[in-house]
């Protein structure tokens, strides 16, 4: 997913009475990967949809459970990871609304390999695969979307495999953090920003394959260079440029 898919914003309701279906086919629109479907086709799609909540914790499915759809982020946030024989966690993705996941499972016909989990209050759109299946045989477009989008998280996958490969720690975090700053908004050219980060900093850590302990240092170290000041979860860079100066340096 680019940036703009994570500026994903849940439209208000329009005034009046809407039905279920009329908000499931209202919010389908708004997601990424539906874009350009009319509304006749985002009705088929409605029929095999539900809404779902879940509480921060909550456990949407765990690896081996039967996979019977996607799902589409609304509010909230959902993390993909996977737990080794020795217990330990490991973060594939940090899902955030507009985003979807579970798609790739769904084609292979196999059992989900990860577990996903709610680190926020979440809603969600869940799509049952039958009518998936049905659309990408009424609609070749629809087939190149989802194979795009495919395309995209392996992309994604590869470009994390390189930096865990041949990016040290601490280009790892500030690159994370420069990207946290993007996704902020409009990125800052220079001068001071402060970024609040999503989740906790073991969740991040995992994600960036570090340990917590780890992370923790690299912020400590970049705070003693009087690269940024840390304050919980907020962060505050001094100044964004000489933080892309020294990423660029490495």
């Amino acid at each position: 997913m680019t940036a703009n898919d994570l500026k994903f914003v849940v439209p208000a309701a329009p005034c009046g009475d809407e039905s279920e279906t009329e908000r499931i086919v209202r919010l389908l629109g708004c997601i990424p990967l539906l874009s350009g479907l009319t509304r006749d086709e985002l009705a088929r799609f409605a029929r095999g949809v539900r809404m779902q909540t879940a509480g921060r914790g909550s456990v949407l499915f765990h690896r081996g459970d039967p996979c019977h759809g996607f799902y589409l982020l609304l509010e909230g946030q959902v993390k993909l990871a996977f737990t080794s024989s020795e217990g330990h966690e490991k973060v594939i993705e940090i899902v955030r609304p507009g985003q979807s996941f579970g798609e790739a499972v769904m084609f292979m016909d196999k059992p989900y390999i990860v577990m996903a989990q709610a680190l926020a209050d979440c809603r969600l759109l869940h799509v049952a695969k039958k009518v998936v299946f049905e659309e990408m045989d009424r609609d070749p477009l629809f087939c190149r979307r989802i194979i795009a989008s495919l395309s995209q998280r392996l992309h994604l996958l590869i470009a994390d495999v390189e930096t865990y490969s041949l990016h040290t720690a601490r280009e790892r975090i500030i690159g994370y953090l420069l990207r946290e700053e993007e996704l902020d908004g409009s990125p800052t050219p220079s001068g001071s920003v402060s970024l609040r980060l999503p989740t906790s900093k073991g969740t991040i850590a995992s994600r960036l394959n570090l340990t917590q302990e780890h992370f923790s240092r690299i912020l400590h170290e970049l705070a003693e260079s009087g690269l940024i000041v840390v304050e919980g979860r907020t962060i505050h860079i001094p100044d964004i440029e000489k933080l892309r100066t020294t990423r660029a340096h490495y």
